[in-house]
């Protein structure tokens, strides 16, 4: 079966064209990512601003063209943080039916659940304790697995959008501002990490999302899926990305590799990631290119081709 899975973030929206069985992606047709920032002065406002609907609508435009393209059977589009806190999130949900576009927002819960299977979706997970972080514009979801099975997880209210907003006046940024953000991103982990399954000897961090993608990409010297799923973080490479991040522009990280849409909030991200490494003990992350939307298209194919 052939569907069309939309994933709006607080800063990327993503659409996957795939050909899906009960339990597994075939083949993808399609995967396309914009960058959005529908989370733009969410914090301070609650409300979406209309210049970030504007981007919305154009993004959400060219998906329902793409879909028409490739003419998907079933049609999936969830929103997360950003529409979970947005007080005018009616806007959002008329532009989704303005294409025909069928939106749900999702829990925090939903999304961890979601997240992970997607994650997990291009790797062997035989006899691993697993943990999923995925870094997003309005919060994070840290997952715990074993193998295909998620045991428990948790939406943080730590964005790489929402923080930046809320902590960076200035790039290059000065210690007192990344110290606050220590602190405040630490507190957020070191909550999830009591949640972490009782004798749960974690093997393996896998990271999803914009920033772990857009760091290995930097490596690599260019964006290949092929090569960036799977692709292997270590903490010293991240301590040296934000050691750089540290002092340099947003145009200066520009020029390192990162996209532009993506290069003002790295900085956050890259904390977020290496933050979690460090209070979870492991010395490396490993990449992924796959999360919500692929989640979201396994559970077309299981919903509607199991008949549940």
């Amino acid at each position: 079966m052939k569907v069309a899975a939309i994933d709006l973030g607080s800063n990327t929206f993503l659409c996957l064209i795939a050909e899906v069985s009960k339990s597994a992606i075939i083949k993808v047709y399609s995967d396309t990512v914009e960058t959005v920032r529908l989370g733009q002065g969410l914090d301070k406002t609650k409300k979406f601003h209309p210049e970030a609907l504007q981007r919305a609508e154009s993004s959400l435009k060219k998906f329902s063209e793409i879909i028409k393209e490739h003419r998907p059977e079933k049609i999936m589009a969830v929103a997360t943080a950003a529409a979970r806190e947005a007080v005018n999130k009616e806007e959002l949900f008329a532009i989704a039916k303005k294409y025909n576009l069928p939106l749900e927002i999702i829990s925090g819960d939903i999304e961890a659940a979601i997240t992970y299977q997607g994650a997990i979706s291009g790797f062997n997970t035989k006899d691993q304790n697993l943990m999923v972080i995925d870094i997003g514009g309005g919060s994070t979801e840290i997952i715990f697995g074993r193998e295909k099975n998620l045991l428990k997880g948790q939406s943080l209210n730590i964005g790489c959008v929402s923080l930046t907003e809320k902590f960076i006046t200035s790039q290059p940024t000065g210690d007192l501002e990344i110290q606050k953000l220590y602190e405040f991103i630490d507190f957020d982990i070191k909550k999830a990490k009591t949640i972490m399954p009782v004798d749960f000897s974690l093997d393996q961090i896998i990271a999803v999302a914009g920033t772990p993608t857009s760091l290995a990409a930097a490596e690599l010297g260019y964006f290949n899926p092929d090569k960036i799923d799977g692709y292997i973080l270590t903490e010293e490479k991240l301590e040296i990305w934000l050691k750089n991040f540290k002092i340099s522009t947003i145009e200066e990280k520009i020029t390192m590799g990162i996209p532009k849409g993506r290069a003002d909030v790295i900085l956050v991200g890259s904390i977020i990631l290496l933050r979690t490494l460090k209070l979870f003990g492991l010395k490396q992350i490993v990449v992924s290119t796959r999360g919500v939307r692929y989640g979201v298209a396994l559970e077309m194919g299981h919903r509607f081709l199991s008949g549940n």
